[in-house]
Parts: C-alpha cells; sequence; structure tokens
C-alpha cells in the first residue's frame, strides 16, 4: 500500500523540521526542502526514516520560481505523487519603517509571499493532474493580527498569506483540494538562553512559549481525515499572545 507522501518547506531546521518528523511519525514518506544546510536536511530525512519513511531531500531557493517547479516536480516523480504540502519556509528579518530599503521589501516578500503563492500553485497543479485530492497547509503568522516593532513587512506579508489560503481554498474546493493555514505565535526553536525573546514569554497569558511539536500536530490535525470539512481556515496557535489589550496586565 502506497503510503502518502508529504513536501515540507524550509524543513532542515526548526518549526519545518518537526513537521516532517511528525508526519513520518503518523505515516507519510517525507520530502524535505532546504536552501543553505543540506547536512541539516539530511539529517531531519535520517529521523524521518527510523519511522518507516521514505526521504527525499531537495534544495530549493524559495524566492525562485523556477527551483520551485523543480522542487516540486521531483518529489511529484519520487514519490508517485504528493498528497500534502506545507509551506513553511520564511524569513522573518525585523527593519524599522522609517529605515526599511526595497532591498528588505523584495527579499521578505519573495521567500514569505511570493514563493508561498507559486508553491501552492505547483501543488494544485499536480494533485490534479494526479487525480489527488490533496491538502496545502500554509504558515502564517499571529501578527495577522497583533502588531509588534520593526514587522512592517513581515506582518503584511504574513497577513497575505492567511487571505491567500481563503481565497485559493474557494477555487480548489473543486477539485477536492483543501487549503488551510497555521499561525504559531512565538515557539521555542532552540535560541540561545541568553536570548531577548525569552522576555517576552513572562508577558503571555500561558507565560511560556509553544514547542514546535505542538505547532507540527496542529499541521498533522488539518492534513487528517479529522479535517475532512475545513478549508479555508487559519488556525492561530499562540496561547493567547494577541487576546490582552495591554500585555503586561497583571492577570493573577
Amino acid at each position: 500500500m502506497r503510503r502518502p507522501a508529504a513536501l515540507i518547506t524550509g524543513a532542515a531546521k526548526g518549526i519545518g523540521k518537526q513537521i516532517a518528523i511528525t508526519l513520518a511519525e503518523k505515516g507519510y514518506d517525507i520530502a524535505v526542502n532546504y536552501h543553505t544546510d543540506p547536512q541539516a536536511a539530511k539529517e531531519v530525512c535520517r529521523e524521518a526514516e527510523s519511522f518507516g519513511a521514505r526521504t527525499l531531500a531537495i534544495f530549493a531557493d524559495m524566492s525562485k520560481v523556477t527551483d520551485i517547479k523543480a522542487m516540486h516536480g521531483q518529489a511529484d516523480e519520487t514519490f508517485g505523487g504528493v498528497d500534502l504540502v506545507v509551506n513553511n519556509a520564511g524569513i522573518s528579518s525585523e527593519v524599522y519603517f522609517l529605515d526599511a530599503e526595497e532591498k528588505d521589501f523584495d527579499r521578505m516578500t519573495a521567500i514569505d509571499w511570493k514563493g508561498l503563492y507559486f508553491s501552492s500553485q505547483e501543488a494544485a497543479k499536480n494533485m490534479i493532474a494526479r487525480g489527488i485530492q490533496g491538502v496545502i497547509i500554509n504558515i502564517s503568522s499571529n501578527q495577522t493580527d497583533g502588531c509588534w516593532p520593526r514587522a512592517t513587512i513581515y506582518g503584511p506579508t504574513k497577513a497575505a498569506v492567511s487571505k491567500f489560503t481563503k481565497n485559493a481554498a474557494m477555487e480548489l474546493a473543486g477539485y477536492g483540494i483543501r487549503m488551510a493555514a497555521v499561525a504559531p505565535g512565538y515557539t521555542d526553536v532552540g535560541w540561545e538562553p541568553d536570548d531577548i525573546r525569552w522576555e517576552a514569554a513572562k508577558r503571555l497569558p500561558f507565560g511560556r512559549f509553544a514547542s514546535t511539536r505542538e505547532i507540527a500536530e496542529a499541521v498533522a490535525y488539518l492534513a487528517s481525515g479529522h479535517a475532512a470539512y475545513i478549508t479555508g481556515t487559519t488556525l492561530t496557535i499562540d496561547g493567547g499572545a494577541t487576546l490582552p489589550v495591554v500585555a503586561a496586565n497583571d492577570f493573577t
């Protein structure tokens, strides 16, 4: 019996790595996309293989449509079709609005928005060609709802991802293809203990960051048959970070 196959972009580390490993545990063959670290991608593949998965590490620069098409074609041919694509690759460079330059705008939108758009398009085309009623899951951010400093490019880019998910889901429904998004907040991706970002945890309602496993399990649920009637939605997983009007309020 053919195992379902999943392609995860930006899967050599962080959230993407955990998504790949979690999906392998749940019975998927795995294609691991990377850009700068082939060794890390191979290590993810080895861990996925311990769960019986066939794996493939694929280089692609997610800002280049030619790379994206080649990546999808290789995964599709290797596994005889891809049932699930998780568009996780992205960058989150921070720059104040008045300091932002065209190169900052172009680089972030090319990877976080354009790359995701055309990866979704290629995934859908391949699914339709093979008659696969698959799933496409896009990684957005809770910055679609909350506002953080130095995020006038990143935040709107992720808002575009969530809106795109709705529009594309509507167009793909007739082919039996579902599309959804997951919007994480602060997630523990292995920052150093002295990283200043840890200070934010004390101001969150749960007083901690998400684990990469919590994000991966949400992706696995949305990809599963248990979520067969879910499409076009964005699931925010941020521990209530955007709920308080003033994050420093004392709720004790």
